[in-house]
């Protein structure tokens, strides 16, 4: 580790924080249905969609019929992004002539995007056309972005009310979503990322000749575009094979720091959305520190492990001061790479720069374990603030039982209820993990697709079921996940990491919702200081050490001892 590389990182974490104070209060009074800069501009497009679907903006929603107008809209497309890819053959602007996406394929992409995971088991050069690249996969990249920032707001809106069963209107909060917050800021990125050099055209592929003399066909098409909403929604998936660390979607070092930056925006602005919308700003300081402590630990953690490389090396004469570059983009250089690895897994983009599969034992772990602890730090747009205040809630509990207070939170108090609830939606994603990798793990053929055995070849099944699961979208790589197994199997993590999830989330909104908020008293236990900051940043390890470390230890860890002992994987 270098003191200019922790530089770099500082200055493009305070470039987030510059940007997302302005766009979390804008956030905020988008959503609250205010007067904003853009009004004038899209206001007469929000009110002709709202015309269009026969949606009354004034009317109000349960929590249930949020949530099934939710469901019912994810449904609707994922049927549609289905059809598209298994018709591909059949429509225009497939001049590549790709055939028809396999239906096994199809499924688990589908539900892939629907779910804002982006898992890809194929190569987007070689598999989708022009036209599902754009009106599938960009389209639900949007769609899906806007989900789970609606239902985040629902859930804040939820703490701001007072006995009342309506926590606001799903069609309303996807349509501002979509039309206020993440087409303006896509539009920006993407004119950005063509002045960078990556490509936004139609045009099929370009030849090129090597200084070998030989010929070469690169594959072209509409990367920019999809490339801004890919890292603002936190999606992640790749026009290319190679994502961010191709020199088409990544083309020089100002490009992968406006990936960085774009991806972080939005999850950092909710925090402020939050606290503007409860009105306690501090409120949404106190989540934003929890998850820039963990974000910046997990950095260094993978920083210093990349850094100082692999011991055998050292021991076979190799100069161990380079570090770890196998699987690298070397133009990036080891600190923006790291922070590129805790960001993507600490959020539920997905998009990768460098192969998680070439990182040290260690540094494996580290994204690892930050996808399973539900991908708070800051997590995906808007998925990463409910659950970081469902984190909350059992923080608020657990001091509750150890000073003897009633536990409450922004005034509301939480009961047996909102517990059940919230420990239904926290035993979703250990259960999908664990239980899909202890069955992949002794499977022939699973197993079958593995590229490295032992401690390793388990990291790769694991990383591959908390990647899906918490829709992530990264791979550890070494791994071929396109076969039967594999799509039907994380398909079904990717469903039950998002809905099955989100469900009980929205029930406990609907819980507090219809509670009598009350005034801070005596007996209210701050949750706006460092003392509940440190409490919440404990919850969340030991909730994590406890599910997952008998995993790793099988895993990453074990491959870090025999490592030092003189054997790899």
């Amino acid at each position: 580790m270098t003191l200019a590389g922790w530089i770099q990182i500082v200055l493009v974490l305070a470039a987030v924080l510059l940007a997302a104070w302005p766009l979390g209060h804008y956030m905020a009074r988008v959503f609250a249905g205010e007067r904003t800069a853009l009004s004038s501009i899209l206001n007469p497009g929000e009110r002709s969609l709202y015309a269009l679907a026969r949606v009354k903006p004034g009317s109000e929603q349960t929590w249930l019929s949020y949530t099934l107008a939710m469901l019912v809209f994810n449904g609707i497309g994922f049927v549609f992004l289905y059809a598209l890819m298994r018709l591909q053959h059949l429509l225009p602007l497939d001049a590549q002539g790709f055939a028809a996406v396999e239906p096994g394929l199809a499924f688990n992409t589908s539900m892939s995007f629907v779910t804002n995971t982006n898992w890809q088991s194929y190569a987007g050069e070689t598999t989708m056309g022009h036209l599902v690249q754009m009106t599938g996969l960009a389209v639900q990249n949007f769609l899906s972005s806007a989900t789970g920032i609606a239902l985040a707001v629902a859930v804040v809106r939820a703490f701001t009310r007072s006995g009342v069963r309506e926590i606001g209107n799903f069609w309303v909060d996807v349509t501002r979503a979509t039309l206020y917050v993440l087409l303006p800021l896509s539009i920006v990125v993407a004119l950005v990322y063509v002045a960078s050099g990556v490509p936004q055209t139609l045009a099929i592929n370009i030849s090129a000749t090597t200084l070998e003399g030989a010929k070469q066909t690169i594959a072209l098409g509409p990367v920019a575009s999809q490339e801004a909403i890919k890292q603002l929604g936190t999606n992640g998936g790749g026009f290319f094979n190679a994502n961010a660390a191709h020199p088409f979607e990544n083309p020089n070092a100002w490009s992968n720091i406006l990936s960085i930056w774009s991806m972080l925006l939005i999850p950092t602005a909710m925090t402020f959305t939050f606290g503007r919308m409860v009105g306690d700003r501090r409120q949404g300081w106190t989540l934003l520190a929890v998850m820039g402590v963990l974000l910046i630990a997990g950095t260094a953690v993978i920083y210093a492990s990349e850094t100082t490389g692999n011991p055998l090396l050292a021991a076979a004469g190799v100069d161990p001061s380079a570090g770890n570059l196998e699987g690298k983009e070397l133009r990036f250089g080891q600190a923006l790479t790291a922070l590129y690895i805790a960001a993507t897994t600490g959020l539920s983009c997905g998009a990768v720069n460098a192969m998680h599969d070439s990182l040290m034992p260690l540094g494996g772990m580290v994204p690892l374990f930050m996808i399973e602890l539900g991908e708070i730090l800051p997590g995906g747009v808007g998925s990463g603030l409910y659950g970081m205040i469902v984190m909350a809630l059992l923080a608020v509990f657990v001091a509750g039982l150890m000073v003897g207070r009633t536990p409450e939170y922004l005034g509301k108090k939480i009961e047996a209820r909102e517990m059940k609830l919230a420990m239904l939606a926290l035993i979703v994603l250990p259960f999908c993990i664990l239980s899909f990798t202890a069955i992949a793990a002794v499977l022939p053929a699973a197993l079958t697709s593995l590229a490295n055995g032992g401690p390793h070849g388990l990291s790769e099944i694991l990383y591959a079921y908390s990647s899906a699961t918490g829709n992530n979208g990264s791979a550890f790589a070494g791994l071929n996940a396109n076969t039967p197994w594999f799509n039907t199997t994380l398909g079904l993590a990717m469903m039950f990491g998002r809905f099955a999830y989100v469900v009980p989330v929205m029930a406990i909104a609907g819980s507090i919702a219809a509670k009598t908020k009350t005034a801070a008293s005596a007996g209210t236990f701050p949750t706006d200081g460092a003392l509940f900051s440190g409490l919440l940043t404990g919850v969340i390890l030991i909730l994590g050490g406890l599910l997952y470390f008998p995993a790793l230890a099988l895993g990453p860890i074990v491959e870090h001892l025999l490592m030092l002992a003189g054997k790899t994987f």
